[in-house]
């Protein structure tokens, strides 16, 4: 398997579909991996917190979440092949889950939104066994009696909205109990398939503009954007401009 030193994280240069199938056989082994989906923000950030680096050394599989870090790899000269995001990764593992009779939790986000994004992807699924749903809205002090209780459940996929890096922080401390097979975090996409976050159209995303979609509709994200071209230029100072 093809990977990417990208700034100190390790990206796993694969299509949606090796992916898919890469997290199959993790379920299939039925032993404990973390899959986190790497974006920009998350990377420029662990360049000064090293604890966030050490969270993707530590997941077994990194996806490129976007085309930042589709064009960063290529940058350092090892392309990946497109773009794996959370939300993405996500319905086609639902899909299949339903298929496979994988057993799905279902993590985060607002009170009654995970509950609405089950209810939904049931319907478009039909077979999925969602075995339990619980709201983001805990106490640190709770975090262990509840990945007990999602352990009771015996999910084979467990899908965590909590928003990075809370959410990958979450899967590092607390997957073993939770007896998961595989963990993913997911952002914001309980959001979307509740239906309560509009995602931008399919025409949007095939052009790689969800990014300024998303800014359009929440101009106070303007923030969070300045980091794309603060990591494009540690992306082309690494490696470009120390070759010349």
């Amino acid at each position: 398997m093809m990977k990417v030193n990208l700034l100190g994280a390790c990206v796993d240069a694969l299509s949606m579909d090796e992916t898919v199938e890469r997290v199959a056989g993790m379920i299939r082994s039925g032993r404990p991996h973390r899959i986190m989906t790497l974006n920009p923000e998350f990377l420029c950030r662990a360049q000064t917190e090293s604890a966030l680096l050490d969270l993707a050394g530590r997941s077994d599989l990194v996806t490129p979440d976007g085309v930042g870090i589709v064009w960063a790899c290529r940058m350092a000269g090892r392309p990946a092949p497109e773009r794996v995001t959370g939300i993405d990764l996500m319905l086609r593992l639902v899909e299949r889950a339903a298929v496979e009779k994988w057993r799905v939790y279902m993590l985060g986000s607002a009170p009654g939104v995970a509950e609405e994004a089950a209810s939904r992807l049931r319907l478009t699924y039909p077979g999925l066994l969602v075995v339990g749903t619980r709201d983001g809205y805990f106490q640190e002090s709770e975090e262990r009696k509840l990945a007990g209780e999602i352990g009771k459940t015996r999910p084979d996929l467990l899908l965590v909205a909590l928003g990075a890096p809370k959410q990958e922080i979450w899967i590092d401390r607390h997957l073993e109990e939770t007896g998961a097979s595989v963990a993913l975090g997911v952002g914001g996409s309980f959001d979307v398939v509740a239906g309560r976050v509009k995602r931008a159209p399919l025409w949007v995303r095939r052009l790689r503009l969800e990014w300024l979609s998303r800014l359009l509709k929440e101009p106070s994200r303007w923030r969070r954007q300045l980091v794309l071209p603060l990591f494009a230029w540690m992306v082309i100072k690494r490696y470009k401009l120390k070759k010349m």
